[in-house]
């Protein structure tokens, strides 16, 4: 099985929690770095390995976001297009969040899914 991978949130870029031995994919918090790709090549390393080797029967993933950049917008969209390709072989269910009264992010959300053509869930939650 694939090693999980953690990196914490720090004030530019969000919590990773990949743990595939509990069924937890999550990107959780803001992502505002300038260099959005170095942040977010070793997530796309480990997702290329996961699905190469032991992928889950259903991998759900979880997008928390409270803001990103232009930046990461791109590597998001990197990100959901490489899901979609494993999803010929693979059941991916991709869960957007979003705060209450943040139209924004809800139509980020909506936008990749249109965009990517895949089925999003979206989850409003209170603010904090």
């Amino acid at each position: 099985m694939t090693e999980r991978f953690i990196i914490k949130k720090t004030e530019e870029t969000p919590a990773i929690i990949l743990n595939p031995s509990k069924g937890v994919f999550q990107i959780v918090g803001r992502s505002w770095s300038e260099n959005a790709l170095t942040f977010y090549e070793p997530i796309f390393a480990w997702f290329k390995e996961y699905f190469e080797n032991s992928p889950l029967e259903v991998t759900n993933i979880q997008f928390r976001f409270e803001y990103f950049n232009t930046s990461t917008s791109k590597q998001i969209a990197i990100l959901i297009s490489e899901l979609k390709k494993k999803s010929n072989d693979h059941k991916i269910n991709i869960k957007w969040f979003y705060e209450e009264d943040d139209d924004d992010m809800k139509k980020e959300g909506q936008r990749y899914s249109s965009l990517l053509k895949m089925n999003f869930e979206f989850i409003e939650t209170k603010q904090r």
